[in-house]
Parts: C-alpha cells; structure tokens; sequence
C-alpha cells in the first residue's frame, strides 16, 4: 500500500532559502491534498547573555521585546506563506488553505521541529538544508542532521542551490 501525506510540517529558519523550500511543501501538499503546518523556532538567549540584558532593562521589559519579536516573526512567516501562495497558486483559494498553522516557538530548533512532527501526527516533514564545512557541521551541529537521524517520520531535505536570493522575500 502506498504512504498516505495528509500532513506536511514545512521547517524553516526563514532564511534567504525558504522560498525554494517551501515550493517544495506546496507541490507535495498540492499532489496529495495535504495540510501543511509551517514552523520556526526562535532560539532563546543564553543565561549569560539574558543576565547582560537585564543589568539594562528590566525582566518586564526584556520579556516585552522577546514577545514583541516573537509576534513580528509570526507576522512574517505569514505575510511571505501568503506571498509565496499567491505568486505560485494566484487566485486558487485552496492552495493558502493547504496551510493550517503557522508556529513560531522559542526553543532549540530540531526540538521544535520534532517535537511539533509528533504532536500534529505529520506524515512528511520537509526542511532545507545550507552547504555547510565539515569543520562546522562537527562543531556546531546541523538542525537538519539532527530532525533527519531523530524523526519517526521521513524528511525530505531540499538542498537549497549556492547563492539563491528571491527578491521580495
């Protein structure tokens, strides 16, 4: 029997690459009448580097800045799913409703991409991936590498092409 796709969680760091990899998201939810579910994560501030901040401004404030950035980030991912809907589907309401949510949570990436893979059920999670040094994939660890040898689901990773820059995203 064929794998059935009904839920898709599109990953992304909303970098320059997002738009080749979303593409991607959409065929797939397009040929599969799938849902998509977008998510990013927003890494949070070390203790060291949020006790700096605080010798500054106040806990109340400092809270109010992560929140406002959080919301502004939720409000792009949105406003470039939208653009990116309407400049590949035009007037065909259905494909901006392949997109059931849109997350943004603080936390460390491959956690989140995992553990909202699990929670939403997907059956597909798609992500990008940079060209990266090997010296640096060792040290730093790779979001991708960790989701693709964690998750309970496939994952395809759409090489995102050296250089690729969409102008209005």
């Amino acid at each position: 029997m064929l794998p059935r796709i009904k839920k898709i969680l599109y990953a992304t760091g909303m970098g320059a690459g997002a738009p080749y990899v979303f593409r991607y998201a959409l065929a797939i939810a397009k040929e599969h009448d799938a849902q998509i579910i977008a998510v990013s994560a927003l890494e949070p501030m070390s203790t060291f580097a949020q006790s700096l901040v605080e010798l500054h401004i106040s806990h109340e404030q400092s809270e109010q800045i992560h929140s406002t950035a959080k919301n502004q980030a939720k409000e792009r991912l949105l406003e470039r799913i939208t653009r990116l809907c309407e400049k590949e589907c035009g007037s065909e309401v259905q494909c901006a409703q392949r997109v059931k949510e849109i997350m943004v949570e603080e936390g460390q990436p491959a956690q989140i991409v995992l553990k909202n893979a699990k929670e939403y059920a997907v059956d597909l999670i798609i992500m990008g991936a940079h060209r990266h040094t090997v010296i640096g994939d060792a040290i730093l660890g790779s979001t991708t590498h960790k989701v693709l040898h964690s998750a309970a689901q496939p994952v395809l990773v759409v090489r995102i092409p050296e250089g690729f820059h969409e102008e209005g995203f």
